[in-house]
């Protein structure tokens, strides 16, 4: 049973994606279950978990609309308002669908690196957690210690980080992203997506180029802390489905097969509580 931890659908004509203007002009266009299906029957991937790409309360029931009709979307991870405490009816509503499985703040987007320590957001951590819902910690290395500190103060709330952080592969920065990684996978519960690398990496990157920093997250996170995903369609503007799912095969080739499994599978379907079949 293998399962993407991370793929997105979006549709540009919508107007909420404010990314989207100054995005490649290969991302600049919809994308949606038509797209992605040849891939992952390609790439025996059986479920997905489909993640917001827009910070709209309306992306995420668009999100969920499309996740009602196809059977390989698993779960959604949405978005909400974290500055409006008003928000947390918005939330339960949501919530009322099984198919929401978490939330995810743009944090990466924010002028504030320190938005996500505010104390006026930590009510939707709580609420988070009352709900059985997950948190996707979306950000840049200079955000990792922001995280750790975040977390920390919310223990109990499950938590995975995307695209470990996104470390600047393409300048060779490795020591400070390392180091605050290691701290923030010794001191929270934390889980990490093994994804998006290849967009922070320089054209033409190769297996070498990655291997120090998949090394390092297998070492901090253990397998059993580690979920495989796509990032598609971001992934595109660096390399296809197939050559992704690939190249983190070959870089993981050395861990037991049990281990393989709960990183292309098994860890995706515990951490987001949903069915694998």
């Amino acid at each position: 049973m293998r399962v993407d931890a991370h793929q997105h659908f979006w549709q540009p004509e919508r107007g909420d994606y404010p990314w989207m203007p100054t995005a490649p002009e290969v991302l600049r266009r919809p994308y949606g279950p038509h797209d992605l299906e040849p891939l992952l029957i390609a790439s025996d991937i059986t479920r997905t978990i489909l993640v917001q790409a827009a910070p709209t309360v309306a992306e995420t029931e668009y999100l969920l609309g499309i996740a009602d009709s196809i059977s390989t979307v698993a779960g959604v991870v949405g978005w909400i308002d974290f500055e409006n405490a008003s928000e947390r009816q918005v939330l339960e509503r949501l919530a009322a669908n099984p198919l929401l499985v978490g939330i995810r703040p743009m944090v990466q987007d924010l002028a504030d690196d320190d938005w996500i320590l505010r104390p006026d957001i930590a009510w939707a951590a709580d609420a988070l957690q009352e709900l059985g819902l997950t948190f996707d910690a979306l950000g840049y290395p200079r955000h990792a210690k922001r995280f750790t500190k975040f977390l920390g103060r919310h223990p109990d709330l499950r938590s995975v980080v995307d695209h470990g952080m996104k470390p600047a592969i393409a300048r060779g920065e490795f020591d400070e992203w390392a180091r605050d990684m290691r701290d923030l996978a010794q001191h929270t519960q934390a889980s990490c997506k093994l994804s998006g690398l290849m967009t922070e990496a320089a054209p033409g990157a190769t297996i070498s180029d990655l291997r120090p920093y998949v090394d390092h997250l297998v070492e901090i996170f253990d397998p059993a802390r580690l979920l495989w995903g796509s990032d598609w369609p971001v992934a595109t503007t660096a390399i296809d489905y197939t050559s992704w799912l690939q190249i983190c095969e070959q870089l993981l080739v050395e861990l037991g097969p049990e281990d393989r499994t709960l990183v292309f599978g098994g860890n995706a379907i515990t951490f987001y509580q949903v069915g694998g079949d």
